[in-house]
């Protein structure tokens, strides 16, 4: 049996933790305090897990016989149950440490999308726990009819909760397992439309809504599983037909949706800790994605619908890189066009995070600056593969926060900047959102690289294309050269001819 009674200094405990968040969240908003942030996110989270691991110390009863020979019931806590949790802590701890010693920049967003389904599927094993074992959860009253076996009536709001709780959480699941398999590659970027994909979504939507009013009616165990199943199956199904270039967006949104399934056992297990962090992380998520939609030209309620800034027709247009002249440079050559510039305009993109890039690139930036170059880092909301990728790296190369820029802050400087220095950014820098009807990332918000006076492309080749699928129009301007090689290597090749 547990403890489920919350004592005062637990409930003052979990305020504090929830205090904590809040501090991380202001940390996080700003690459200048974010590693401020993540230890108030850390200590938050220490006293949380310290408290409810305290106040839900698991105990045994065992029944003595007195000499007198009547019976004593005595308490006493069970170290077995308290090993194996605090073993299960140990072994999560050490992939946990693992993985994060080991995963690479590039790789992040897999990670994120990753941790989302697992947040996912803790909800539903939380809840389907709950189902079958109510009374361990104090969520139930024990039922005696008249004829047959007891059994335990779950309470209605409960059952609310249940119902939300392991719906949410198996759209996280799914759904953060197709934006994994699409982040890492295992599954393409473009858009997989499945036909009458809106009336299947709706359909199984209203269906889950209705089971779980049902269930509130009836706790009969087929109408739980079907939600359950149902739900993880319309989480494939509103991610599939998302295309690449919005996966950023995806990332966010399904940070959203772990949040709230948190939250929602969070009342299921009576813990105020979970409703506040999941409520934190839910709504926090909800703004970011709002954001970028705005960012991104996107409708918010599509994103939450699904198969957002996509349609049939834009899904296959585009295609792969088209044969027309372009002129190419050398290292050489980028090293003069710079050094001879007022100023510089550098758009990093997921090829820099590929490289690894992003410190040749400061020292780059570093040695133009000693030329009385002014340099600027202009960065696209959705550039890379999540929200902030780029900012990371940045940070992490020791770049100036007063160097960096976002879209709306530095747009409309490129028209009366010297070179504009794209490295690996492709999509973001994509003219045809603006003109190209048929595009799937037309009406997205663009760098507007092709009005600078020179664009210098870095990009491996000729032969590939942007994450959404489409040819790059910037590619074959007159006043962009093509810079083709690796990241790393022709950035290095230019800070020695900076030399």
């Amino acid at each position: 049996m547990h403890e489920l009674t919350v004592s005062p200094w637990a409930s003052l405990a979990y305020l504090v933790a929830g205090m904590c968040f809040i501090l991380a969240l202001r940390g996080l908003s700003s690459p200048a305090s974010s590693q401020r942030g993540n230890r108030f996110g850390i200590i938050g989270m220490t006293i949380a897990v310290v408290t409810t691991l305290v106040t839900h110390v698991p105990f045994v009863q065992h029944l003595l016989v007195s000499d007198t020979g009547s019976t004593i019931a005595v308490r006493a806590i069970d170290w077995t149950t308290v090993v194996e949790i605090l073993a299960a802590i140990g072994v999560g701890a050490a992939i946990g440490l693992v993985t994060a010693r080991r995963i690479a920049m590039t790789a992040m967003p897999q990670l994120v999308a990753a941790f989302h389904s697992l947040v996912g599927l803790a909800a539903v094993l939380v809840g389907v726990a709950a189902y079958l074992n109510p009374q361990a959860f104090g969520i139930s009253d024990l039922v005696i009819p008249l004829i047959g076996q007891p059994f335990a009536v779950i309470h209605p709001v409960s059952r609310i909760e249940l119902g939300l709780g392991v719906a949410i959480g198996a759209i996280t699941f799914s759904g953060s397992v197709i934006a994994f398999l699409k982040l890492n590659g295992n599954m393409g970027g473009k858009p997989i439309m499945l036909p009458g994909r809106h009336v299947i979504n709706i359909a199984l939507l209203a269906g889950i809504l209705g089971l779980i009013a049902y269930f509130v009616t009836n706790q009969e165990p087929w109408i739980f599983w079907t939600i359950v199943i149902l739900s993880f199956v319309i989480g494939f199904l509103l991610i599939i037909p998302i295309g690449g270039a919005d996966m950023p967006v995806v990332v966010s949104m399904l940070n959203s949706y772990s949040g709230w399934a948190a939250a929602a056992m969070g009342f299921t297990l009576h813990n105020s800790a979970m409703i506040i962090t999941g409520a934190l992380v839910g709504s926090s998520g909800a703004i970011l994605s709002y954001i970028m939609c705005r960012a991104m030209n996107r409708s918010f309620i599509s994103v939450i619908a699904g198969g957002f800034g996509t349609s049939d027709a834009g899904a296959g247009s585009g295609g792969s890189a088209v044969d027309r002249p372009w002129k190419r440079g050398s290292a050489e050559d980028a090293a003069f066009l710079m050094s001879q510039a007022e100023q510089v305009i550098i758009v990093p993109g997921y090829g820099m995070a590929v490289a690894q890039a992003q410190h040749v690139l400061r020292e780059m930036g570093d040695k133009l600056k000693a030329e009385g170059v002014r340099v600027k880092y202009a960065i696209h909301p959705v550039a890379g593969r999540m929200p902030g990728h780029m900012n990371v790296l940045l940070a992490e190369a020791n770049v100036p926060y007063d160097d960096v820029f976002e879209l709306e802050d530095i747009n409309s400087e490129f028209a009366q900047t010297d070179v504009a220095f794209v490295i690996g950014a492709n999509d973001v820098t994509n003219p045809a959102a603006k003109t190209d009807k048929t595009s799937p990332i037309y009406g997205m918000p663009v760098l507007d690289v092709e009005k600078a006076k020179t664009v210098l492309f870095i990009k491996r080749s000729m032969g590939g294309v942007g994450y959404a699928g489409v040819d790059n129009e910037l590619f074959y301007r007159d006043n962009t050269m093509m810079l083709l090689a690796d990241a790393k290597k022709i950035v290095e090749d230019i800070v020695k001819a900076l030399d």
